[in-house]
């Protein structure tokens, strides 16, 4: 027996463009049931779960790809825990929170993570799917007995558990307190821990400044001590890496480690796999169709739990939910670049009022990816800025012919324009049904994105974009400024490997800045390694291996790595364990 999901994107469907494909063609209809049917009040498709036989007919025939069908175990049906209504999303099981453990929950974007944080924290009853006559709390507890799970929402229906929450849009902090970033802490200090969070955090040269003032990283680790300070039963970060260097996630890393330590509950949702595998206890991984409908997997330990997402296939419940498994190809391009040279650029200097940037001379060849590592405010945007000729330097000059499409770390959503057409400008022709399209906008999936406007796209959805309008100019060197930022884990591996085939198959050239380690391992010929103090003054090496600038890398951080004998990632050793030392010893930071 299987049990139907049918999920509508209301924000796709657009019953006034098309000729109604879904009613017309639907089997059922034309035997005399109502199986789809345009409501009357929302003027959108409206699917019958009961009666649909999952022929998949509508999710073919629908011109905006605005259906979603599956099928799915029965037994999966009783453990339904929320659904938001009629045709949408709906939730699958609950990851159990655990004193003195840190819970890390992996997996793709829209599975239902925000869903978890609300439920678990009190912010959202769950109707056990029972949308239209939501369940009373004895019913809850019911379904939750002879659970562990079950005392803990005992707790929020006597309003006994406090939670606190890192959001994860933390430009929103700027908008609802206005003050010094050291008021926010003391108003909210439970703990009398401030002044060792900001020391922790390297949060303080910027505490004393207006929250409106402050850059992302800024507000991030803001928003992370301001989590901490409280005196909660739970706590929940929602990504606490974006906008932030290796250094500081570290840190970040170390705040949240140290919850666990004195007997809290905490859980984290975090991309970047080294951080998450650094942070984490335990790994539960969220499954599903994205906006469909979202499951969470049984406890697991971290290296099996990151090992079993990256394989897509969970042994214990014998489910396969990738078709495909990522791997890290060891790539050793130690001195294979010996082709045509696509740049090459003397030592650039560049000064500001308060701070100055030095980048030794380099070249990038013919189908090289340069991957720029360093901490932040060093000059790695600047130098970005100089080479792609948005910033004159003060000394060296970089030859003017060379055609360098950019892609900005930060991005504009702020415009109402649909995503073809953004597409089709930088193409400098129609995309839909080209080459170009089937090279490079396929393979990172935003073809379902045409119709929407950029003003409202998910971060990531604009991340993507942005990629593939920088990818679809006709450049010579491609220059992207951290383009994992607002990905899930599967996009930005799936990014890391587009760009290297891309790079290598049509003899291209790019340069990358990111902070996660792993996406520039996996996508990097050569690096560039930033070192100095953040702020005031910034240089930058000539291009190294990629073997010796991880190691002057990860030796700057005083962090070793190893890497995991079955899925070949980069896994970063704990604190003074025994291969830490032993690496140590040898000055082999860099398996």
């Amino acid at each position: 027996m299987t049990h139907r999901v049918a999920v509508l994107d209301k924000e796709l469907c657009q019953p006034k463009k098309c000729g109604l494909e879904c009613i017309k063609y639907c089997p059922v209809n034309k035997s005399g049931a109502d199986c789809i049917i345009l409501n009357e009040e929302t003027k959108k498709a409206q699917i019958d779960e009961d009666i649909c036989n999952g022929c998949g007919i509508c999710v073919k025939v629908c011109p905006f790809e605005a259906i979603t069908i599956v099928n799915l175990a029965t037994e999966l049906a009783t453990d339904k825990i929320h659904q938001y209504g009629q045709n949408s999303f709906r939730l699958y099981k609950l990851p159990t929170p655990k004193k003195g453990e840190v819970i890390g929950l992996l997996g793709r974007n829209g599975m239902g993570k925000s869903t978890v944080i609300n439920i678990l924290s009190g912010n959202l009853k769950p109707n056990l799917g029972k949308f239209d006559e939501p369940p009373e709390w004895d019913e809850i507890l019911k379904f939750y007995s002879g659970t562990e799970l079950k005392s803990h929402f005992e707790k929020i229906k006597d309003g006994q558990i406090s939670a606190s929450i890192k959001p994860q849009q933390v430009y929103n902090i700027a908008k609802v307190f206005d003050g010094t970033g050291k008021e926010l802490l003391e108003k909210y200090d439970e703990r009398g821990i401030t002044n060792q969070l900001i020391k922790t955090l390297d949060l303080k040269n910027s505490v004393d400044q207006n929250v409106k003032e402050l850059s992302g990283g800024e507000l991030q680790r803001l928003a992370v001590a301001v989590t901490s300070v409280k005196d909660a039963d739970f706590y929940f970060f929602d990504e606490p890496s974006s906008y932030n260097d290796i250094y500081q996630r570290m840190g970040v890393a170390r705040v949240i480690q140290s919850l666990a330590k004195i007997g809290k509950s905490v859980m984290v949702v975090e991309h970047d796999l080294t951080l998450l595998d650094y942070v984490s206890d335990l790994i539960e991984v969220l499954y599903g169709v994205s906006s469909a409908y979202g499951i969470v997997s049984g406890v697991l330990s971290t290296k099996v739990g990151i090992n079993v997402f990256l394989d897509g296939y969970l042994p214990n419940e014998n489910v396969r939910f990738r078709d495909k498994k990522f791997s890290f190809d060891v790539s050793t391009t130690v001195g294979q670049f010996t082709g045509e040279t696509i740049i090459k650029y003397p030592t650039l200097e560049k000064k500001y009022s308060t701070f100055s940037v030095t980048i030794e001379a380099g070249q990038v060849h013919k189908g090289e990816v340069l991957g720029i590592l360093g901490a932040n405010a060093l000059g790695k945007t600047t130098m970005m800025k100089m080479i792609a000729g948005v910033e004159k330097p003060d000394s060296g000059s970089v030859d003017k012919k060379l055609k360098i499409a950019y892609k900005p770390q930060y991005l504009s959503s702020d415009i109402d324009v649909d995503v073809i057409s953004v597409l089709n400008k930088a193409n400098e022709g129609l995309i839909e049904g080209s080459q170009e399209e089937e090279q490079i906008v396929d393979p990172l999936k935003i073809k379902k994105l045409y119709n929407k406007s950029i003003k409202n796209l998910s971060g990531g959805e604009l991340q993507k974009v942005s990629i593939v309008t920088c990818l679809l100019q006709k450049a010579d060197l491609y220059a992207l400024d951290e383009p994992s930022a607002f990905l899930d884990v599967e996009d930005r591996i799936a990014v890391a490997k587009f760009i290297q085939k891309f790079t290598r198959s049509y003899g291209k050239s790019a340069m990358i800045i990111d902070h996660d380690v792993q996406l520039l391992d996996l996508v990097s010929d050569s690096m560039v390694i930033f070192e100095g103090t953040s702020g005031i003054s910034g240089h930058a090496t000539s291009p190294l291996s990629k073997v010796e600038g991880m190691n002057k890398f990860l030796k700057s951080l005083d962090v070793s790595f190893r890497r995991d004998e079955k899925s070949r990632r980069p896994r970063v050793n704990k604190e003074k364990s025994r291969l830490d030392k032993i690496q140590k010893a040898e000055a082999n930071f860099y398996y």
